[in-house]
């Protein structure tokens, strides 16, 4: 999706358990747009993959890579860090290709900041009910952790009026179809 100058950076955001992952990788593979990989602290869940789906670093490396000013932005969330390298995302816009970041609510309003023509998404269930089964669902996490992301969901919700645009994840499909037109129609 090359526009020959510059690209289109589409933000995406919300509670951990809205579906953001699952959304963006099947929109990002219709649309062919890629996904910038983010860097974190925590461990791979099952089936993750180092460099595709995260770039899993120690808190070490991770606060390495701070001192050196390689990320765009980051954020400690849930108990670990996570952030977007530079690398990831000012090559491909200034070559012209689009960007989807998948990104916490915090990291996703420093980034609008440095790119002001970036597009603020917003992903939420329909109820904090439905975001809790799914997190459950996933059977990767512990009760305690279940607990802190539903916790810190609460907070993270309060910036839904910060964004564009909000999608209610309903259903895979709605929601793929939803992010699909507003990159197809609105922006481009």
């Amino acid at each position: 999706m090359s526009r020959g100058i510059k690209g289109h950076l589409y933000i995406v955001s919300g509670p951990s358990g809205a579906g953001k992952s699952t959304i963006c990788r099947m929109v990002r593979k219709m649309l062919g747009i890629n996904l910038a990989t983010s860097a974190t602290t925590r461990a791979p869940r099952e089936g993750e993959m180092n460099g595709r789906d995260y770039y899993f670093l120690t808190k070490d490396e991770f606060l390495a890579k701070e001192k050196n000013g390689e990320f765009l932005e980051y954020a400690t969330v849930h108990g670990n860090y996570y952030g977007t390298l530079k690398s990831e995302v000012e090559s491909r816009i200034l070559s012209g290709e689009d960007v989807i970041l998948e990104i916490d609510v915090q990291g996703g309003l420093q980034v609008k900041a440095k790119y002001p023509d970036a597009h603020l998404i917003f992903f939420k269930t329909p109820t904090m009910e439905d975001l809790e089964n799914r997190l459950r669902g996933r059977k990767t996490d512990s009760e305690e952790t279940i607990q802190l992301r539903l916790k810190n969901s609460i907070k993270e919700l309060e910036y839904e009026k910060e964004y564009e645009i909000t999608i209610i994840n309903n259903t895979v499909e709605e929601s793929c179809a939803a992010l699909r037109r507003i990159i197809e129609e609105k922006y481009n």
